[in-house]
């Protein structure tokens, strides 16, 4: 097991040991970290849900998605396949990429220089082709997360605007995003509950005794902070 540097024990040792704190200490001391660490880079600020569920079972599958309030703080790459009209729907909508079979085959060759793809649903027919390419990387359009849609307008609006789309892994743990570490502590603060309003409203209808498990917060290279769940939940649901 490798050992973990100077800076990430340091900032370890900063975190009480079997400690549960509110979102708001939480990201307060996730942000005091980072000062310690200095990274050479703005660090993204991560949660990870862990849930009661088994994700190979179908009904216990937690998916979906969420436009967090302040965004993510970096330009989106946005791709939509289609065709006819919806083609300059894309481009005047403000996608990055926009193409039809030749914007698959391209995929198919192994480019993958944008952060979320929009597809119309007359042409999943070839974009269900690039599943194993799309789908280890969380790239895949879903109908559940809008990315299938004949609203590309819409879809690559909310996309630009940040939207977070989250699926369970075979842990059972959703790990997403909610900004960079540069952000204001209120604005992180409001992502990271809107991203577990989020999750608790997806809750499958396989899940069974308590749902969330733990919730812990973390710049990307640093180490996680638990919260206290029930506090963080009680939050996240008194949310508008």
């Amino acid at each position: 097991m490798p050992k973990h540097g100077k800076k990430y024990m340091s900032a370890l040792a900063m975190i009480e040991k079997n400690g549960a704190y509110s979102i708001e200490e939480a990201i307060e001391l996730v942000k005091k970290m980072a000062d310690v660490t200095k990274r050479n880079f703005d660090q993204t600020v991560e949660l990870a849900v862990r849930l009661n569920v088994n994700p190979k079972y179908q009904d216990q599958m937690v998916r979906g998605s969420v436009i967090l309030p302040h965004g993510l703080g970096k330009d989106v790459k946005v791709a939509v396949i289609a065709q006819g009209e919806k083609l300059s729907e894309a481009k005047e909508s403000g996608a990055d990429f926009v193409g039809g079979d030749d914007l698959a085959q391209k995929i198919q060759k192994g480019w993958l220089e944008f952060d979320v793809l929009i597809a119309t649903p007359d042409m999943m027919g070839k974009v269900g082709r690039l599943g194993r390419i799309l789908g280890p990387r969380g790239l895949m359009p879903n109908p559940k997360t809008g990315t299938v849609t004949f609203d590309i307008a819409k879809a690559v609006k909310e996309a630009k605007a940040g939207k977070v789309d989250f699926k369970v892994e075979k842990a059972g743990i959703v790990h997403a995003p909610i900004g960079k570490i540069s952000f204001d502590k209120n604005k992180l603060i409001e992502n990271a509950l809107s991203l577990v309003k989020a999750v608790l409203s997806a809750k499958p209808s396989g899940a069974k005794g308590q749902y969330v498990k733990s919730i812990a917060v973390s710049a990307s290279m640093d180490p996680g902070v638990k919260t206290d769940i029930f506090d963080t939940i009680n939050k996240a649901q008194s949310l508008e």
